[in-house]
């Protein structure tokens, strides 16, 4: 049986009132289709990249379906005039998180090698790279783009990062496992604070695109002593820095998470078309 104009204007009038629901729902529908091969062995990287953009697509879809503007959507993947101290925040933060990270395993004992920056150089910045251009940095005009701005018009800029966060994170289950929610839910602190920020989604991408190297080029001890630890102490270290630079900007923001007070987050994007270096 086909849809009848009543039952197809009924689901139009759901998903304008619950657009984040369908976004994520359909985010959800078409990655994890998208990945069934590669997880059953076939396809592999191209079938992971493919599989990415289930959020972006979601957001167009649902932008689309509601009446609403793409090139509204589209238009601060384009924000690129910031103040430099927000790419500096953007490309210099996870670094600096990881540098953390090997502070506290060498006060713990572990073998801290800074000469391998050197020689993982190239490989972090062809990572980088990746990430912007085709991996999981596209996953942001849905998540942030979308997604977030709609959750802080009804929600406090900490509930609505908890609930975009677990989204995101249980996306990535099917890849990472069941505790592959986790990381991501910390993680979603630091790209709130830069959204309400600066109303980019580009600066959002390359805070993505430099998470995945840091994570896998700078902890500075050798491959094969943090490939045979899973789950052990180097692990609980990078997650403890996660948590606590993220409880640390949730109390120096008092919750607002860049969100300036007074200001509803409705009101974010024309402020941003005024914001320059």
């Amino acid at each position: 049986m086909s849809a009848t104009p009543e039952s197809t204007q009924g689901v139009r009038r759901w998903v304008q009132r619950h657009p984040v629901i369908a976004f994520v729902a359909l985010a959800y529908t078409l990655s994890w289709l998208t990945w069934l091969p590669a997880l059953l062995g076939f396809g592999g990287i191209a079938v992971i990249i493919l599989g990415g953009l289930g959020p972006l697509v979601a957001a167009v879809v649902v932008t689309r379906y509601t009446g609403g503007s793409v090139r509204t959507l589209a238009r601060p993947i384009a924000r690129w005039r910031m103040p430099a101290r927000y790419y500096l925040y953007a490309l210099g933060l996870p670094p600096l998180l990881y540098g953390l990270v090997d502070v506290v395993l060498a006060l713990l004992g572990y073998d801290v090698d800074p000469s391998l920056l050197a020689e993982r150089a190239p490989a972090y910045l062809v990572t980088l790279v990746f990430v912007a251009v085709l991996g999981g940095g596209l996953e942001e005009p849905g998540w942030r783009g979308f997604a977030l701005p709609r959750l802080q018009r009804r929600y406090t800029p900490v509930v609505a990062t908890v609930i975009l966060g677990l989204a995101w994170g249980v996306w990535h289950v099917p890849l990472y496992g069941p505790l592959g929610f986790v990381v991501p839910l910390v993680l979603a602190f630091f790209y709130t604070w830069l959204y309400n920020r600066t109303g980019s989604v580009l600066l959002c991408i390359l805070l993505h695109a430099s998470f995945t190297p840091a994570q896998d080029h700078l902890v500075l001890l050798p491959d094969a002593m943090v490939h045979a630890e899973p789950l052990g102490t180097i692990d609980f270290v990078i997650f403890g820095t996660y948590v606590t630079a993220a409880l640390l900007l949730v109390g120096l923001t008092r919750g607002r998470l860049g969100l300036r007070p007074g200001r509803h987050v409705s009101e974010m994007a024309d402020a941003f078309e005024q914001v320059r270096p």
